[in-house]
Protein backbone atom coordinates (compact mmCIF):
# COMPACT_ATOMS: atom_id res chain seq x y z
CA UNK A 1 0.00 0.00 0.00
CA UNK A 2 1.33 3.44 -0.93
CA UNK A 3 2.05 5.68 2.03
CA UNK A 4 -0.26 8.79 1.82
CA UNK A 5 2.61 11.10 2.71
CA UNK A 6 4.77 9.66 -0.07
CA UNK A 7 1.87 9.95 -2.51
CA UNK A 8 1.35 13.58 -1.57
CA UNK A 9 5.03 14.37 -1.98
CA UNK A 10 4.94 12.73 -5.41
CA UNK A 11 2.03 14.96 -6.42
CA UNK A 12 3.93 17.99 -5.14
CA UNK A 13 7.01 17.03 -7.16
CA UNK A 14 4.92 16.51 -10.28
CA UNK A 15 3.27 19.94 -9.86
CA UNK A 16 6.65 21.66 -9.59
CA UNK A 17 8.05 19.70 -12.53
CA UNK A 18 5.18 20.83 -14.72
CA UNK A 19 5.35 24.52 -13.83
CA UNK A 20 8.89 25.40 -12.79
CA UNK A 21 10.92 26.45 -15.83
CA UNK A 22 14.05 24.54 -14.78
CA UNK A 23 14.31 20.80 -15.31
CA UNK A 24 16.78 20.35 -12.47
CA UNK A 25 15.60 21.72 -9.14
CA UNK A 26 15.72 21.03 -5.44
CA UNK A 27 12.69 20.97 -3.18
CA UNK A 28 13.16 21.67 0.54
CA UNK A 29 10.85 22.56 3.44
CA UNK A 30 10.46 26.34 3.79
CA UNK A 31 8.00 26.63 6.68
CA UNK A 32 4.79 25.33 8.19
CA UNK A 33 2.07 27.12 10.11
CA UNK A 34 -0.66 26.39 12.64
CA UNK A 35 -2.93 24.91 9.97
CA UNK A 36 -2.48 21.87 7.73
CA UNK A 37 -0.63 23.94 5.11
CA UNK A 38 3.08 23.55 4.49
CA UNK A 39 5.49 25.48 2.31
CA UNK A 40 8.36 24.28 0.14
CA UNK A 41 11.19 26.22 -1.43
CA UNK A 42 12.02 25.33 -5.04
CA UNK A 43 15.53 26.20 -6.17
CA UNK A 44 16.56 25.82 -9.79
CA UNK A 45 19.95 27.26 -10.65
CA UNK A 46 19.55 30.01 -8.05
CA UNK A 47 16.01 30.99 -9.03
CA UNK A 48 13.65 30.27 -6.16
CA UNK A 49 9.91 29.94 -5.78
CA UNK A 50 7.65 28.81 -2.95
CA UNK A 51 5.03 26.09 -3.25
CA UNK A 52 2.13 26.04 -0.84
CA UNK A 53 0.84 22.54 -0.12
CA UNK A 54 -2.74 22.77 1.15
CA UNK A 55 -4.38 19.31 1.20
CA UNK A 56 -7.83 19.92 -0.30
CA UNK A 57 -9.58 17.67 2.21
CA UNK A 58 -8.27 19.91 5.02
CA UNK A 59 -7.62 23.35 3.50
CA UNK A 60 -9.37 25.53 0.92
CA UNK A 61 -6.96 27.63 -1.15
CA UNK A 62 -9.69 29.85 -2.61
CA UNK A 63 -9.70 32.38 0.28
CA UNK A 64 -5.90 32.63 0.14
CA UNK A 65 -6.00 33.39 -3.58
CA UNK A 66 -8.87 35.86 -3.22
CA UNK A 67 -7.41 37.83 -0.32
CA UNK A 68 -3.93 37.84 -1.81
CA UNK A 69 -5.31 39.35 -5.01
CA UNK A 70 -7.20 42.02 -3.06
CA UNK A 71 -4.09 43.03 -1.13
CA UNK A 72 -1.90 43.16 -4.23
CA UNK A 73 -4.51 45.27 -6.03
CA UNK A 74 -4.23 47.78 -3.18
CA UNK A 75 -0.44 47.98 -3.71
CA UNK A 76 0.56 45.75 -0.82
CA UNK A 77 3.25 43.11 -1.13
CA UNK A 78 1.78 39.63 -1.07
CA UNK A 79 3.38 36.78 -3.02
CA UNK A 80 2.83 36.91 -6.76
CA UNK A 81 1.09 33.72 -7.93
CA UNK A 82 2.55 31.89 -10.93
CA UNK A 83 0.53 28.66 -11.06
CA UNK A 84 -2.34 26.99 -9.21
CA UNK A 85 -3.65 23.43 -9.02
CA UNK A 86 -7.05 23.93 -7.42
CA UNK A 87 -7.96 20.25 -7.38
CA UNK A 88 -4.82 19.15 -5.55
CA UNK A 89 -4.28 22.27 -3.45
CA UNK A 90 -0.92 23.51 -4.73
CA UNK A 91 0.13 27.12 -5.39
CA UNK A 92 3.45 28.16 -6.98
CA UNK A 93 4.32 31.67 -5.86
CA UNK A 94 6.95 34.33 -5.38
CA UNK A 95 9.58 33.64 -2.72
CA UNK A 96 9.54 36.50 -0.20
CA UNK A 97 12.58 35.03 1.55
CA UNK A 98 12.86 34.00 5.17
CA UNK A 99 13.39 37.30 6.99
CA UNK A 100 10.31 37.58 9.15
CA UNK A 101 10.00 40.63 11.37
CA UNK A 102 10.30 38.69 14.62
CA UNK A 103 14.06 37.95 14.79
CA UNK A 104 14.96 41.37 13.38
CA UNK A 105 12.91 43.48 15.79
CA UNK A 106 14.86 45.27 18.50
CA UNK A 107 15.02 48.73 20.05
CA UNK A 108 17.00 50.06 17.09
CA UNK A 109 14.75 48.68 14.33
CA UNK A 110 11.28 48.72 15.89
CA UNK A 111 10.18 52.23 14.89
CA UNK A 112 11.14 51.76 11.24
CA UNK A 113 9.72 48.25 10.90
CA UNK A 114 6.51 49.09 12.71
CA UNK A 115 6.29 52.27 10.69
CA UNK A 116 6.19 50.19 7.50
CA UNK A 117 3.71 47.77 9.07
CA UNK A 118 1.40 50.54 10.24
CA UNK A 119 1.51 52.12 6.77
CA UNK A 120 0.49 48.75 5.33
CA UNK A 121 -2.26 48.40 7.92
CA UNK A 122 -3.68 51.81 7.05
CA UNK A 123 -3.64 50.86 3.36
CA UNK A 124 -5.46 47.61 4.12
CA UNK A 125 -8.13 49.37 6.12
CA UNK A 126 -8.59 52.18 3.61
CA UNK A 127 -8.19 50.46 0.25
CA UNK A 128 -8.94 46.72 0.55
CA UNK A 129 -12.58 45.85 0.10
CA UNK A 130 -14.08 43.52 2.71
CA UNK A 131 -17.02 42.76 0.40
CA UNK A 132 -18.11 39.14 0.67
CA UNK A 133 -15.75 38.29 3.52
CA UNK A 134 -16.95 36.50 6.67
CA UNK A 135 -18.14 38.91 9.34
CA UNK A 136 -16.42 38.94 12.72
CA UNK A 137 -19.86 38.98 14.31
CA UNK A 138 -21.14 37.94 17.73
CA UNK A 139 -21.22 34.25 16.87
CA UNK A 140 -17.65 34.36 15.52
CA UNK A 141 -16.34 36.32 18.51
CA UNK A 142 -18.09 33.99 20.95
CA UNK A 143 -16.80 30.87 19.23
CA UNK A 144 -13.23 32.14 19.54
CA UNK A 145 -13.57 33.18 23.18
CA UNK A 146 -14.97 29.78 24.12
CA UNK A 147 -11.78 28.07 23.01
CA UNK A 148 -10.15 29.34 26.21
CA UNK A 149 -12.37 27.64 28.86
CA UNK A 150 -12.29 24.35 26.97
CA UNK A 151 -8.61 24.09 26.08
CA UNK A 152 -6.76 26.38 28.51
CA UNK A 153 -8.79 25.97 31.68
CA UNK A 154 -10.12 22.41 31.36
CA UNK A 155 -7.59 20.62 29.19
CA UNK A 156 -4.36 22.44 30.05
CA UNK A 157 -4.92 23.43 33.66
CA UNK A 158 -7.41 20.73 34.63
CA UNK A 159 -9.67 23.48 35.99
CA UNK A 160 -13.45 23.29 35.52
CA UNK A 161 -15.21 26.59 36.25
CA UNK A 162 -18.10 26.42 38.69
CA UNK A 163 -21.53 27.86 37.91
CA UNK A 164 -20.60 30.93 39.95
CA UNK A 165 -17.41 31.33 37.93
CA UNK A 166 -19.32 31.11 34.67
CA UNK A 167 -21.31 34.05 36.02
CA UNK A 168 -17.97 35.92 35.94
CA UNK A 169 -16.79 34.62 32.56
CA UNK A 170 -19.98 35.32 30.61
CA UNK A 171 -20.31 39.05 31.47
CA UNK A 172 -16.61 39.51 30.68
CA UNK A 173 -17.14 37.91 27.28
CA UNK A 174 -20.23 40.05 26.71
CA UNK A 175 -18.30 43.27 27.42
CA UNK A 176 -15.52 42.24 25.03
CA UNK A 177 -17.96 41.27 22.27
CA UNK A 178 -19.97 44.47 22.59
CA UNK A 179 -16.80 46.57 22.46
CA UNK A 180 -15.60 44.84 19.29
CA UNK A 181 -18.94 45.25 17.58
CA UNK A 182 -19.29 48.93 18.54
CA UNK A 183 -16.24 49.99 16.51
CA UNK A 184 -16.07 50.86 12.82
CA UNK A 185 -15.80 47.59 10.89
CA UNK A 186 -13.10 47.31 8.21
CA UNK A 187 -10.99 44.79 6.34
CA UNK A 188 -9.20 42.76 9.03
CA UNK A 189 -6.20 40.53 8.31
CA UNK A 190 -6.76 38.67 11.62
CA UNK A 191 -3.12 37.53 12.07
CA UNK A 192 -1.19 40.73 11.46
CA UNK A 193 1.94 40.17 13.55
CA UNK A 194 5.71 39.70 13.45
CA UNK A 195 5.69 36.13 12.12
CA UNK A 196 3.47 37.09 9.19
CA UNK A 197 5.38 40.19 8.10
CA UNK A 198 8.49 39.87 5.97
CA UNK A 199 11.48 42.10 5.29
CA UNK A 200 11.75 41.81 1.52
CA UNK A 201 14.73 42.86 -0.58
CA UNK A 202 14.15 44.66 -3.84
CA UNK A 203 12.41 47.71 -5.20
CA UNK A 204 8.86 46.63 -4.59
CA UNK A 205 8.13 45.61 -8.20
CA UNK A 206 6.38 42.49 -6.94
CA UNK A 207 3.90 44.50 -4.94
CA UNK A 208 1.75 45.85 -7.72
CA UNK A 209 1.68 49.32 -9.23
CA UNK A 210 3.81 51.64 -7.10
CA UNK A 211 3.62 49.13 -4.25
CA UNK A 212 6.13 49.07 -1.41
CA UNK A 213 8.43 46.10 -0.98
CA UNK A 214 8.08 46.07 2.79
CA UNK A 215 6.54 44.49 4.57
CA UNK A 216 5.79 41.33 2.68
CA UNK A 217 2.45 40.10 4.05
CA UNK A 218 1.56 36.42 4.44
CA UNK A 219 -0.99 34.17 6.16
CA UNK A 220 -3.87 36.43 5.20
CA UNK A 221 -6.45 33.81 4.20
CA UNK A 222 -8.47 34.24 7.42
CA UNK A 223 -9.38 37.85 6.66
CA UNK A 224 -12.80 39.08 7.76
CA UNK A 225 -14.84 42.24 8.20
CA UNK A 226 -14.04 43.23 11.77
CA UNK A 227 -13.20 45.94 14.32
CA UNK A 228 -10.75 48.65 13.34
CA UNK A 229 -8.41 48.06 16.33
CA UNK A 230 -8.02 44.28 16.01
CA UNK A 231 -5.03 44.19 13.65
CA UNK A 232 -3.44 47.08 15.51
CA UNK A 233 -3.61 45.08 18.76
CA UNK A 234 -2.37 41.95 16.99
CA UNK A 235 0.68 43.89 15.80
CA UNK A 236 1.52 45.94 18.88
CA UNK A 237 0.59 43.32 21.48
CA UNK A 238 2.20 40.52 19.52
CA UNK A 239 1.99 37.05 21.06
CA UNK A 240 5.70 36.53 20.33
CA UNK A 241 7.35 39.79 21.42
CA UNK A 242 6.50 42.53 23.93
CA UNK A 243 7.34 46.23 24.06
CA UNK A 244 7.39 48.79 26.90
CA UNK A 245 3.93 50.16 27.57
CA UNK A 246 5.05 53.73 26.88
CA UNK A 247 6.19 52.72 23.41
CA UNK A 248 2.95 50.90 22.67
CA UNK A 249 0.98 53.91 23.93
CA UNK A 250 2.85 56.18 21.53
CA UNK A 251 2.31 53.90 18.53
CA UNK A 252 -1.40 53.50 19.34
CA UNK A 253 -1.97 57.23 19.72
CA UNK A 254 -0.14 58.06 16.49
CA UNK A 255 -2.26 55.54 14.63
CA UNK A 256 -5.45 56.88 16.20
CA UNK A 257 -4.54 60.36 15.03
CA UNK A 258 -4.00 59.06 11.49
CA UNK A 259 -7.46 57.54 11.54
CA UNK A 260 -8.98 60.78 12.83
CA UNK A 261 -7.16 62.85 10.22
CA UNK A 262 -8.43 60.50 7.50
CA UNK A 263 -12.00 60.76 8.77
CA UNK A 264 -12.10 57.03 9.54
CA UNK A 265 -13.01 57.54 13.22
CA UNK A 266 -14.01 60.32 15.61
CA UNK A 267 -13.01 58.47 18.79
CA UNK A 268 -10.94 60.31 21.38
CA UNK A 269 -7.89 58.84 23.03
CA UNK A 270 -9.68 57.18 25.95
CA UNK A 271 -12.37 55.57 23.83
CA UNK A 272 -9.88 54.34 21.23
CA UNK A 273 -7.63 52.92 23.92
CA UNK A 274 -10.58 51.02 25.40
CA UNK A 275 -11.35 49.61 21.94
CA UNK A 276 -7.71 48.63 21.50
CA UNK A 277 -7.40 47.04 24.95
CA UNK A 278 -10.61 45.02 24.92
CA UNK A 279 -10.34 43.94 21.30
CA UNK A 280 -6.78 42.80 21.94
CA UNK A 281 -8.09 41.01 25.03
CA UNK A 282 -10.50 39.04 22.85
CA UNK A 283 -7.59 37.91 20.71
CA UNK A 284 -5.42 36.92 23.64
CA UNK A 285 -8.18 35.04 25.47
CA UNK A 286 -8.70 33.05 22.26
CA UNK A 287 -4.97 32.45 21.89
CA UNK A 288 -4.68 31.03 25.42
CA UNK A 289 -7.00 28.27 24.26
CA UNK A 290 -5.73 28.04 20.71
CA UNK A 291 -2.10 27.45 21.67
CA UNK A 292 -3.21 24.68 24.03
CA UNK A 293 -5.38 23.11 21.35
CA UNK A 294 -2.45 23.16 18.93
CA UNK A 295 -0.46 21.17 21.48
CA UNK A 296 -3.00 18.61 22.68
CA UNK A 297 -5.00 18.10 19.48
CA UNK A 298 -2.45 18.80 16.75
CA UNK A 299 0.85 17.84 18.38
CA UNK A 300 2.41 21.31 17.96
CA UNK A 301 4.01 21.74 21.37
CA UNK A 302 6.17 24.78 20.57
CA UNK A 303 3.23 27.16 21.02
CA UNK A 304 3.04 26.40 24.73
CA UNK A 305 6.26 28.34 25.20
CA UNK A 306 4.44 31.52 24.17
CA UNK A 307 1.60 31.11 26.67
CA UNK A 308 3.24 33.13 29.51
CA UNK A 309 3.42 36.30 27.42
CA UNK A 310 -0.18 35.88 26.27
CA UNK A 311 -1.31 35.32 29.85
CA UNK A 312 0.55 38.50 30.89
CA UNK A 313 -1.43 40.43 28.28
CA UNK A 314 -4.74 38.96 29.43
CA UNK A 315 -4.15 39.69 33.11
CA UNK A 316 -2.53 43.07 32.53
CA UNK A 317 -5.40 44.39 30.41
CA UNK A 318 -8.19 42.85 32.48
CA UNK A 319 -6.82 44.43 35.66
CA UNK A 320 -7.06 47.89 34.08
CA UNK A 321 -10.87 47.73 33.91
CA UNK A 322 -12.96 47.44 37.11
CA UNK A 323 -15.60 45.34 35.35
CA UNK A 324 -12.95 42.74 34.41
CA UNK A 325 -11.00 42.46 37.64
CA UNK A 326 -12.98 39.47 38.94
CA UNK A 327 -12.35 37.78 35.60
CA UNK A 328 -8.61 38.39 36.00
CA UNK A 329 -8.77 36.98 39.53
CA UNK A 330 -10.53 33.84 38.23
CA UNK A 331 -7.79 33.24 35.64
CA UNK A 332 -5.09 33.77 38.27
CA UNK A 333 -6.83 31.32 40.59
CA UNK A 334 -7.06 28.71 37.84
CA UNK A 335 -3.38 29.06 36.97
CA UNK A 336 -2.20 28.96 40.58
CA UNK A 337 1.50 28.16 40.67
CA UNK A 338 1.59 26.10 37.48
CA UNK A 339 4.23 26.47 34.83
CA UNK A 340 1.83 27.00 31.94
CA UNK A 341 4.58 26.56 29.34
CA UNK A 342 4.68 22.84 30.15
CA UNK A 343 2.09 20.29 29.04
CA UNK A 344 -0.24 19.23 31.80
CA UNK A 345 0.76 15.54 31.78
CA UNK A 346 4.45 16.48 31.95
CA UNK A 347 3.84 18.74 34.93
CA UNK A 348 1.83 16.07 36.77
CA UNK A 349 4.62 13.55 36.26
CA UNK A 350 7.31 15.90 37.61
Amino acid sequence: MTDPQSLRHGELHAFVSAHFPQHDFTLAPASADASFRSYWRVDGDGETRIVMDAPPDKENIAPWLDIGARLRAAGLHTPEVFAVDHARGFVLMEDLGNRTYLPELDAATADALYGDALDALRTMQARVSPHGLPVFDEAFLTMELEIMPEWFLRRHLGYTPSCAEWDVIEPAFRLIIDTARAQPQVFMHRDFHSRNLMIVDGDGSGAGVNGPSNPGIIDFQGAVLGPITYDLASLLRDCYIAWPIEQVDAWVERYRQRLVDAGAITAGGAQFRRWFDLTGLQRHIKVLGLFCRLNYRDGKAAYLGDLPLVLDYVLGVARLYPELQTFAALIERAVGGRDIARPRAQEQAA
